[in-house]
């Protein structure tokens, strides 16, 4: 991922198109025309080796005769010209292009991408609309349409689709700052554009029309850093079989399963609508609204049908009516006629006055359960709308805030009545609808993007730093199996391997034939009511489709009879699969568990999946499946759970206790921990997973493995955690510590450790005399993405107590890097900020980067001499005469 050069492609202030034509209606005629009609006040140049002028603006006939070196070329002439073109724009010094131009094949592509990478121009492109910056005056496209100013990023592949939504947006006054047609993705992608966008202060919402994901861990780390920013809204295609096959064969990649896109939208905190109008609707509302604070919804309304249809829809997204409380009642039933609704939604009634209106907002503005208000007004002839919008507009504004939040948002039914008073809300900055149900989806849009945001910035509970893993067995065993040609482990060895992660299984034993069947079941029945038998083998998935499944075995003859009867059977039905025996354990009966699905799949663009659900031998049908990228941690994992329909049968009913859901996610957290550090695995089935009240156990699992030289497994979406660099330190010669990455759990010991830090101390390393951090901070501080930047923790082992941290956070092109170091201040002087700086180096070393630097204030005189005697240079900020800049280059630097 790099943001580099980027600023000449979204700011440029000189620009030069090649292939400027003079024909009618080509494209390079229309981009010309673009260029020099839309207001960009820097300079353009046109290169055509035939044609002296277009549209009267002069003609170079070659890159090399472009007078200066624009920071934007514009390409749009045949493919087989392109690589050269790009070969002679790099050898001039610019440093980004829009490749217009479309079939470039794959030969060409790739000499298109050799002829950039010298120079790192950056390559928009091929096969796009081209790019529109409206805030600069800037339209190098072939677009009918120009985009208006405004705030909306908007990011798409296809380019039909920007110059209609462009066009949609005009005609109602929405406008952008960036709009920009990738195509093929070549070079610039969604993960460059979302990490430059996160900063950009010109627009306060990014829009993404999305076909498919190119490079699924840029793309996710990107989004996670943007949707912490400003709201990003997604709008993806091929849902199903037929649209994702028309993704295919209009951008040429594959796209991941819906299910998979889903998820890691989810997990990047993005919030994906299905239509392109909801699009635009959710980036109005969150970028007017801001976070909301909770999800719970007031209405006012003087028509008490257009209240039903707002609940209605309410209920139909799941969303939370307000119950208001008694003083707000109070004062509704002062201010209001008697046959009010006296509840929420609060009807007062068809001939509302805006004095009316003023009364009842200003009481529900100091409701206590409310979190958000929608006002509505049904025009008629007793009441000026206009009016009664201008006095909720003025009772908001004159409401003294109580330190909550509550937006408004309105709907003011009819069309040229009640056109002033939308415009009165817009004007205000509060989000106006046409109808209930548009309203309601636009406050389901503000609650959904909250969730979003919370599971970014949820604390989860803490995991033991010892989850008693045996990551070398697995090892042992994977590599085995592999030398003898396995890719499907059978349940007995897919079972040791789930044990060696701490999942709890049935003990399972293996038989040759029916008569090894019958002597195990002998053994087993000792200590058993029950035997079950099921048939192994690597040709058959589902054993109960095939009669390769008996329970409920009492003797040893029984099981053997079953056997020889399931052999019989099989045979007849899958006469080619080859049969290596049965498996024999114990029955396990437990009269109020649920039958459960846990799992890992991979899909081909996201990686890793953890997938859970209601299993059995419906679960095909049931279709009651979530998925979750990995790697998880318990508060991800119960997210996981909440996702499927069965989750509220393991809540508890009637007489039936609930499931240990903790439990239940620490099953799904060790599968994390399992495919995260064995890339062998592809596939994890693990059918039933039985779940009561006090236990969770596998019965049944099996693994698909690979090799992962001869064929690599997709990379993981998300970095997990590295747990290799986990390290023992000895801090004073007798206090163990443990120095390892950090985790988001760890959220909970900054408390104790900032108590242990002094006023002075916190000054040095933030800059200001804050004795503690608020939770959002803190949970950007532990919740980070491991991709681009790393924290060690020193934990003292007897207490689990935070004792220092050393941090780096790097560019978006991983080559440098900026570092920190806070330690307790009792423990300064002792070597725990050395020791958590060599390990920090370290690391940075082992990434490949290629510089740490930090900053310190110039009256730091102890971190200045730490860091001097780290091999750091140190040196005056030019910028500021408070700070001084110290600098490791690691490449030159001597080993930690």
């Amino acid at each position: 991922m790099t943001t580099r050069n980027l600023d000449s492609l979204l700011t440029p202030r000189s620009v030069a198109l090649i292939g400027a034509s003079p024909t009618p209606n080509s494209v390079g005629h229309v981009v010309a025309r673009n260029l020099l009609r839309a207001g960009f006040t820097g300079r353009i140049q046109f290169v055509n080796p035939k044609h002296r002028h277009v549209e009267e603006q002069a003609c170079v006939t070659s890159v090399r005769e472009l007078e200066g070196v624009p920071d934007l070329a514009v390409v749009a002439t045949p493919p087989d010209t392109v690589p050269s073109i790009i070969a002679e724009l790099g050898a001039k010094g610019v440093r980004a292009a829009v490749v217009i131009t479309a079939g470039l094949s794959a030969d060409q592509k790739a000499a298109v991408l050799k002829a950039a990478r010298p120079t790192c121009l950056r390559v928009q492109g091929p096969n796009c609309l081209g790019l529109m910056l409206p805030q600069i005056g800037l339209d190098a496209s072939f677009s009918h349409i120009a985009p208006l100013k405004g705030d909306l990023a908007f990011l798409s592949q296809s380019g039909a689709l920007v110059t209609s939504i462009v066009d949609w947006a005009a005609s109602r006054g929405i406008g952008f700052s960036h709009v920009v047609s990738l195509g093929d993705m070549l070079d610039v992608d969604f993960g460059d554009l979302l990490d430059y966008l996160a900063a950009d202060t010109s627009s306060r919402a990014i829009l993404l029309y999305i076909e498919n994901i190119t490079n699924a861990p840029k793309f996710m780390s990107a989004a996670r850093r943007a949707a912490r920013a400003k709201p990003v809204i997604v709008i993806k295609s091929g849902r199903h079989s037929a649209g994702a096959k028309a993704a295919l064969s209009h951008t040429g990649a594959l796209a991941g399963s819906d299910k998979a896109y889903e998820a890691a939208f989810r997990r990047a905190g993005v919030l994906r609508v299905r239509e392109i109008e909801q699009l635009f609707d959710a980036a109005e509302t969150l970028s007017r609204v801001g976070r909301i604070s909770g999800e719970r919804l007031t209405i006012i309304t003087n028509g008490g049908g257009a209240g039903v249809l707002a609940v209605d829809r309410l209920s139909d997204w799941g969303g939370t009516l307000a119950s208001l409380d008694a003083p707000t009642i109070a004062a509704l039933n002062a201010a209001l006629p008697s046959t009010w609704s006296h509840a929420n939604p609060v009807d007062i009634i068809g001939d509302a006055s805006p004095e009316r209106y003023t009364a009842a907002v200003e009481a529900v503005l100091n409701d206590k359960g409310t979190d958000a208000i929608l006002v509505m007004n049904c025009p008629t002839a007793l009441a000026d709308s206009t009016k009664a919008a201008e006095a909720v507009i003025a009772a908001v504004r004159a409401h003294k805030p109580d330190g909550r939040r509550r937006p408004l948002l309105s709907v003011w039914l009819g069309n040229g009545t009640a056109e002033p008073g939308r415009a009165a809300f817009r004007a205000a900055g509060h989000p106006s609808f046409e109808s209930p149900d548009d309203a309601i989806n636009g406050f389901m849009q503000l609650v959904r993007h909250r969730r979003a945001q919370d599971l970014l910035m949820r604390t989860p509970p803490s995991l033991p730093d010892d989850m008693g893993l045996d990551p070398q067995f697995v090892n042992r065993a994977l590599k085995d199996a592999l030398k003898r040609g396995e890719t499907v482990l059978g349940e007995a060895p897919s079972k040791d391997i789930l044990a060696a992660y701490g999942i709890k299984t049935v003990p399972t034993r293996t038989a040759a034939t029916p008569e090894e069947a019958r002597a195990v079941a002998t053994e087993l029945l000792a200590s058993t009511k029950a035997v079950a038998l099921k048939i192994r083998s690597p040709d058959i998935t589902h054993k109960s489709d095939i009669g390769g499944v008996r329970l409920d075995l009492n003797t040893p003859e029984d099981c053997a009879d079953a056997a020889e009867a399931m052999l019989s059977r099989i045979k007849r039905l899958k006469p080619n699969a080859h049969i290596e025996g049965f498996t024999v354990q114990p029955m396990i009966r437990k009269k109020d568990a649920h039958e459960l699905f846990a799992g890992v799949s991979t899909d081909q663009t996201f990686g890793p999946l953890i997938v859970f659900g209601a299993g059995g031998t419906g679960v095909e049908v049931m279709r009651d499946t979530a998925e979750a990228l990995p790697p998880l941690d318990l508060g991800l994992a119960h997210d996981l759970m909440a996702q499927t329909r069965v989750s509220r049968l393991l809540a508890g009913y009637r007489d039936r206790p609930a499931a240990d859901l903790d439990r239940i996610a620490m099953v799904l957290v060790r599968l994390s921990y399992l495919v995260a550090e064995h890339p062998e695995i592809r596939e994890i089935d693990i059918n039933p997973l039985l779940a009561d009240d006090h236990d969770v156990v596998a019965l049944d699992a099996r693994i698909v493995i690979a090799d992962p030289v001869l064929n690599p497994r997709v990379p993981m979406s998300i970095r997990p955690y590295p747990a290799r660099w986990e390290t023992d330190f000895l801090l004073g010669g007798s206090q163990e510590l443990l120095i390892r990455p950090i985790r988001p759990d760890d959220e909970l010991r900054y408390d104790a450790f900032f108590k242990q830090v002094t006023p002075h101390d916190m000054r040095m390393r933030f800059f200001m005399a804050a004795k503690s951090l608020n939770h959002a901070t803190i949970a950007r501080l532990t919740q980070i993405d491991y991709g681009r930047e790393m924290a060690f923790v020193a934990i003292e082992k007897a207490t689990g107590t935070l004792l220092g941290v050393a941090r780096m956070m790097a560019g978006a092109d991983y080559q440098k890097a900026e570092f920190a170091v806070l330690v307790a201040s009792h423990l300064k002087g002792k070597g725990l900020g050395k020791r958590l700086m060599q390990h920090l180096i370290a690391y940075a070393r082992a990434e490949g980067l290629s510089e740490l630097s930090g900053t310190v204030l110039a009256e730091n005189q102890t971190m200045l001499d730490f860091c001097a005697r780290l091999g750091f240079a140190i040196c005056d900020d030019p910028e500021d005469a408070g700070v001084r800049l110290a600098t490791l280059n690691l490449a030159n630097a001597k080993a930690a």
